[in-house]
């Protein structure tokens, strides 16, 4: 078997060649490769130094040089090129302490996490160097450290993490003895930084089956590390239409969002972590859980806060948990649906309708009744279509005309432009330059 070279990787290869050194692609595309996925990323190893590598392309960037790694600049590409290494000791559970340069493959590729990364392919002539079986783990779907589990993510707490997340993106399952080092390894899991965890998190839930992980997640301890507020769900019963506990429920939500959307998955995970707290019987001896959507948002803003996402994606999020318990009847009025909207967001819309799909699929684990949701989402759509004011900015009026009839500009002044804008909610055609001016006129009266 042979690795198909392709040109423009030749030619890079050749430069190497010809100067003396080795070349070898080596880690996701090589693994990607034998799953017969599309490569978007190449890496290279070369027993060439950092330096070498700069003197031998004309753009490069120093990436990583301090750990042996080298971006080529090569017709468009960006290649990360790194020595052949072996690490010394990681005392602090999270990057070596020094490198030192090897001379064969083979050693570099003994320090590699797991054996399906540990696999090479010399692009001299396309041959495969495979010494720990990688392509044998590929083909089982297993995950297995190269080595020692204990020792490998002893080295780095990253490693459990990073074998839990491959187990949804790839949907192979992590080899018994690695699996029962994971829990094993969690102080050192600890010392992983919130932003390095943050990532392996994100990219859980963009797989496929992000449920996958977050069982792993749970079953090993590192939820509880993580993610204390969503681990505390475990055991909270909900009763009534939901035939699952909470932390259940949020896993199938979250696995139920669509896949390519960050914001939903996040909501659909966080939507219900305020009901540890807010869970109570009634006089029937049922749950209740009332305002656990404040309660939600309010965790959720914490969580995320904590793992450093972006303000915007933190903002979006909350936005949603905050939201997802509405309950639409077919008795609302064009007001009622008006107001509905400003609170959401047109924008928002498409997203809280997933997340409202989601959940739904959540209580039972299958797919929910959708006719209430289809029924408001035309209600929305009409509204939307009839072009009302649905902002401020959309009022035929705005603070200019009103301080041109004498409303001084102040709190006094925002007052009366929302006052406004409810009585356009309530009734669009009053949203003339002439009538609203009339209730202007009224309202700062009334006010005075």
């Amino acid at each position: 078997m042979r690795y198909p070279v392709s040109k423009k990787m030749k030619e890079i290869a050749s430069i190497f060649f010809n100067a003396d050194f080795s070349a070898y692609l080596v880690g996701g595309a090589v693994r990607d490769w034998f799953l017969g996925k599309l490569c978007k990323d190449y890496d290279i190893a070369t027993d060439a130094e950092p330096k070498e590598v700069q003197a031998l392309f004309r753009k490069t960037i120093p990436t990583g040089i301090a750990h042996g790694t080298v971006t080529i600049l090569y017709k468009g590409e960006k290649i990360e090129c790194t020595t052949f290494r072996c690490e010394a000791d990681y005392s602090d559970g999270r990057r070596p302490q020094s490198i030192s340069y090897v001379r064969s493959i083979e050693e570099d590729l003994s320090r590699r996490d797991f054996t399906m990364n540990a696999i090479a392919v010399s692009l001299k002539d396309g041959s495969i160097v495979d010494p720990f079986d990688g392509v044998k783990s590929i083909k089982s779907k297993i995950i297995k450290t190269v080595g020692s589990p204990l020792a490998r993510f002893g080295e780095d707490g990253l490693r459990p993490i990073r074998a839990i997340r491959f187990s949804s993106q790839l949907g192979f399952k992590i080899e018994e003895e690695t699996l029962k080092a994971i829990p094993l390894s969690i102080e050192t899991c600890k010392k992983v930084s919130i932003e390095r965890f943050r990532d392996e998190f994100v990219k859980i839930l963009l797989s496929e089956h992000p449920i996958i992980s977050l069982r792993l997640l749970e079953d090993t301890g590192l939820l509880k590390v993580f993610l204390p507020e969503l681990s505390d769900c475990r055991g909270v019963e909900q009763k009534g239409m939901h035939s699952f506990d909470v932390l259940d429920h949020s896993f199938l939500s979250c696995d139920a969002a669509p896949q390519d959307n960050l914001i939903v998955r996040l909501a659909a995970l966080f939507h219900d972590i305020g009901k540890v707290s807010t869970r109570e019987k009634n006089e029937y001896s049922d749950y209740t859980f009332y305002k656990h959507e404040a309660v939600s948002e309010k965790l959720t803003k914490n969580i995320m806060q904590r793992l450093k996402f972006p303000n915007k994606e933190i903002e979006e999020v909350c936005h949603l948990v905050g939201l997802h318990m509405f309950h639409y009847t077919e008795d609302w009025s064009d007001a009622a649906v008006r107001r509905f909207i400003v609170r959401a967001g047109v924008e928002n819309i498409p997203n809280l309708f997933e997340l409202r799909r989601a959940d739904g699929f959540g209580m039972t684990g299958k797919a929910p009744d959708l006719s209430n949701l289809t029924a408001f989402k035309k209600r929305l759509e009409k509204v939307i279509a009839e072009d009302s004011a649905l902002s401020l900015k959309d009022l035929a009026v705005g603070g200019r005309e009103l301080i041109e009839i004498g409303i001084p500009a102040g709190p006094k002044l925002g007052i009366i432009l929302q006052k406004l804008f409810e009585a356009v909610l309530e009734d669009p055609s009053q949203n003339t330059k002439a009538q609203l001016l009339k209730i202007a006129e009224a309202i700062n009266s009334n006010l005075s």
